[in-house]
């Protein structure tokens, strides 16, 4: 018997969304180095992943929970948890004054997800 449970997250619904068509969808991130799972993200519209704004990281906590920092200086870089590979550094999308991520090309790789997590799968 499997003691794992399957947390489900739901797509915020805000200006934001409304702003880009609507067209939201979640993303599993991984490292493109070694494969760990590094995040569970909502990209709002269409187009190249480009930055990660800390407002729409579901997944791990720890890194969700950055969302509530005021200062991009109080933000780590987003790193691998496994190999130590640089994913992102943090940066203020000024047009919305928005905390992020600017993703740096080619250390990571996205697959669609159905938010779904279940507890244990992410702890590779």
């Amino acid at each position: 018997m499997s003691s794992h449970k399957t947390l489900q997250h739901k797509l915020k619904k805000d200006k934001r969304v409304n702003a880009r068509d609507g067209n939201s969808h979640f993303l599993d991130i991984t490292c493109s180095k070694c494969g760990q799972y590094v995040a569970l993200y909502q990209k709002d519209g269409i187009g190249s992943l480009l930055r990660m704004y800390l407002d729409r990281i579901f997944e791990p906590k720890e890194v969700s929970a950055l969302q509530f920092k005021e200062d991009k200086k109080d933000i780590p870089n987003l790193k691998c948890s496994k190999c130590g590979e640089v994913i992102g550094v943090p940066m203020v999308y000024e047009r919305e004054k928005r905390l992020a991520f600017r993703l740096i090309r080619g250390s990571f790789a996205k697959k669609m997800s159905e938010g779904g997590l279940e507890s244990s799968s992410r702890e590779n």
